[in-house]
Formats: C-alpha cells, sequence, structure tokens
C-alpha cells in the first residue's frame, strides 16, 4: 500500500527542520492580519517540533510579487504574530537564502523558530528558469525537510515540490495529514445523503471536480455565477448577467449526466439581481423562471431559494460546499452565501468548507467553530477530490513492503 511519511516518522532531536506551511493570510492597508488560521493551523506541527527538540526554520510566501522584494509582502508580521501564537520569540531572517541566513540556522538552538522571507521575492520559486541553483540554496537552510502547505500542494513549485527532492526522507506536517485524511474520507465513507454545493464563477474550473463527486453524491446545488450558464442551458433570459458562454453545452451534459444518474440537481427558485455590482446598487427579486431582463446583473440566490434548500441540507449526512452563492465581498449581496453558512452549522450532517472564497465567507457568517472541517486549500482540495492525489504529496510518497 503506497502512503506518505510524515513528521512522526522523523527523529528531529537537534536536527534542523526545514517547514514549508501556509502564511498567505489577508491584510489591510495598515499591514495588520486579518485572519490568522492559516498561521494557526501550522501551529501543531510547529509545536510538534519545539516539542521534540527540533529546530523549526519555516518557509513560506504571501502575495505574488514576481521576484520582487515588496515591503507589502514581508512575511516580518506573521512572524510577530506567531510569537504570540507561541508564546515564544519566532526569529526572523531578511532573505530566504545566502550565507548569513545559513548562518542564522546554525546558530539556532533545540525548540528555535526561524522564519524566512517570502521565498517569492525570488522568481525561482515559481518559474524554471535558475530554479536547480534556487533550490540547492534552499536545502542549506535544513536537515530534514517537512511540507504542510496543503493550500500549494498542487503547485510543483520550488520549495513545495523540487525541494523536497534533495533530501532523503521528505515527510508531510500534522496539517498536511490531516487534510488528506479528511478528504479521503469525504471521497470514500461519507455518510449519505451526500450534497455537493457548488458556487463560483466559471464550470470550466468546476468540470473535473464535478465529474469526480457525480460517483458519490446524492444532489448537487449551484450557485454563484454558474447558476446563469445553466440558465442559459435552459434558455432562461440571463440579461447582463456573468456567462461561461463556452461551456454552455457543458452545462447541458452535465445535467443530462445527473438525470442518468438519479442525482437530484437544486437550481435557486428565485435570485438576487442588480443594476450594478455596487454597493449602492438597486435590487429586486426575480423567479428563475422570469429569468434576468436587459440591463440587470444575477447577484445572488433569493429568499425563497434559501427556503427550499434547508429542508434537504438540515437532512443531509455530508455536505462539501466550495464557492459562494453571490458576490458576498458587497454585503448587500452577501445574504444568500451568509445564510448558507447558517443551514450547515445548525445541521448534523458533516460539513466540509472548500477553501477559499467560501472558507472567508463562513468565518465572515461567524458561525465557522460549528463547521466540521474548514480546509486550508481552495485549489488544492478541488484537484484533490478531481484526481485523488496531488503533486506535492507524491514526492512524498513511498511504498509499504
Amino acid at each position: 500500500m503506497s502512503k506518505f511519511h510524515t513528521i512522526v516518522d522523523l527523529d528531529l532531536r537537534g536536527k534542523r527542520v526545514l517547514l514549508r506551511v501556509d502564511f498567505d493570510v489577508p491584510c489591510n492597508d495598515a499591514g495588520e492580519i486579518t485572519d490568522d488560521s492559516r498561521i494557526r493551523g501550522a501551529i501543531p506541527t510547529i509545536q510538534y517540533i519545539i516539542d521534540q527538540g527540533g529546530k523549526a526554520v519555516l518557509l513560506a510566501h504571501r502575495g505574488r510579487p514576481d521576484g520582487q522584494k515588496s515591503e507589502n509582502l514581508s512575511l516580518a508580521p506573521i512572524a510577530q504574530r506567531l510569537s504570540q501564537l507561541l508564546k515564544k520569540n519566532v526569529a526572523f531572517a531578511p532573505d530566504c537564502i545566502g550565507d548569513a541566513v545559513e548562518k542564522m540556522t546554525t546558530r539556532m538552538q533545540n525548540g528555535d523558530v526561524l522564519l524566512l522571507e517570502n521565498v517569492r521575492f525570488h522568481l525561482e520559486e515559481t518559474e524554471e528558469n535558475g530554479r536547480e541553483a534556487f533550490v540547492k540554496e534552499l536545502a542549506k537552510m535544513g536537515d530534514l525537510y517537512v511540507n504542510d502547505a496543503f493550500a500549494t500542494a498542487h503547485r510543483k513549485h520550488a520549495s513545495t515540490y523540487d525541494l523536497a527532492k534533495e533530501f532523503d526522507s521528505p515527510a508531510a506536517g500534522l496539517l498536511m495529514e490531516k487534510e488528506v485524511l479528511i478528504l479521503t474520507n469525504l471521497l470514500t465513507q461519507a455518510p449519505s445523503p451526500f450534497y455537493a454545493i457548488i458556487g463560483g464563477s466559471k464550470i470550466s474550473s468546476k468540470i473535473g471536480v464535478l465529474e469526480a463527486l457525480f460517483s458519490r453524491i446524492d444532489g448537487l446545488f449551484i450557485g454563484g455565477a454558474m447558476i446563469y450558464t445553466f440558465m442559459k442551458a435552459l434558455d432562461l433570459e440571463i440579461g447582463n448577467s456573468l456567462l461561461d458562454e463556452e461551456h454552455v453545452d457543458t452545462a447541458k451534459y452535465l445535467m443530462k449526466k445527473m438525470r442518468s444518474k438519479g442525482i437530484e440537481f437544486f437550481l435557486p427558485k428565485d435570485l438576487l439581481i442588480a443594476n450594478a455590482v455596487s454597493k449602492d446598487a438597486e435590487t429586486r427579486v426575480v423567479s428563475l423562471e422570469e429569468g434576468i431582463e436587459e440591463g440587470w446583473i444575477g447577484v445572488d440566490i433569493g429568499p425563497e431559494t434559501i427556503k427550499a434548500w434547508k429542508d434537504p441540507l438540515d437532512h443531509a449526512g455530508t455536505v462539501f460546499w466550495n464557492g459562494p452563492m453571490g458576490v458576498f465581498e458587497i454585503p448587500l449581496f452577501a445574504n444568500g452565501t451568509l445564510e448558507i453558512a447558517k443551514i450547515l452549522a445548525d445541521s448534523n450532517a458533516m460539513s466540509i468548507v472548500g477553501g477559499g472564497d467560501s472558507a472567508a465567507a463562513v468565518r465572515q457568517s461567524g458561525v465557522h467553530q460549528k463547521i466540521t472541517r474548514i480546509s486550508t486549500g481552495g485549489g488544492a482540495t478541488l484537484e484533490f477530490i478531481e484526481m485523488g492525489s496531488l503533486p506535492c504529496l507524491e514526492i512524498l510518497q513511498y511504498v509499504e513492503t
């Protein structure tokens, strides 16, 4: 049976553990962290290294600086927040490679924690050109390699994929192991009835996930801008709403496939529409059959939809949710997303929220503690459901004998 090494398989005492974490957290204009959930997610693995007498050397990225140093995307504020959460000093290195940084790692004592600066300040992290030399430099910072950054495990980047090859026993961290276990259970032994709620803008980005789910789910709820592509496939008017025009036929195919498999299909009964995507917009509610007239835009599911969806979701065994129901970033259009979050929080179902915007929406609703699991990964969660694995997991795998 194939599996991957985890950090508990390694002897950490006295070793510099090069730990790839995901600290790509949102900050406000003042540089203050507005959601530290990804930092908190890495705490168990970091604490394990400390408790085992290892030296935690943390690698992470923030944003997309395209190889340019940016004060706004520095990890310095993360080191401060991590110090507070760990209740111990977290040292901060001004770069992730170089002699000065390597010296900082060699001077560490057992139980110390050092956060290296944003790996994406080096273009080689995401680009192939010059990557081999960059990876060799990164490898100098540790004696062991552990990947705990599930949210980036679908990307073959220098610090998430290539770096693992430089070590004899690259391993997964506790968060990585937990995320994989939960998603594996979701795909193999989820209590029924099993419903999926899929939002977001484009069908094209969700086709593989939907196909993978069709062999497991009992019903599918469609929200977000995907609604309007399905409406178009049903010859309903969508006004100026967002349309994934190339995939209208795909929507028809998906509906036909669901019918053939006996999967319940839930499109909204009504919609909130607006004359502009603006906090000052004029809004009204229309039924799905009525459609959306020219000059108006679909921005959320309507109140009758929320009522109609509540009963099946209340009786669900499992719910997987990815993607908001509307333009939830604007409070005027956030009600549908927030109400779905509350329905899931009040249900007895095993509820898995698949990262990204839907995770942000659940936290915004204030009911996140009642959700079974909010995945730290957005794209990684979807790719794991579609493919059953991720590139950065495969590089950790070995064969049991």
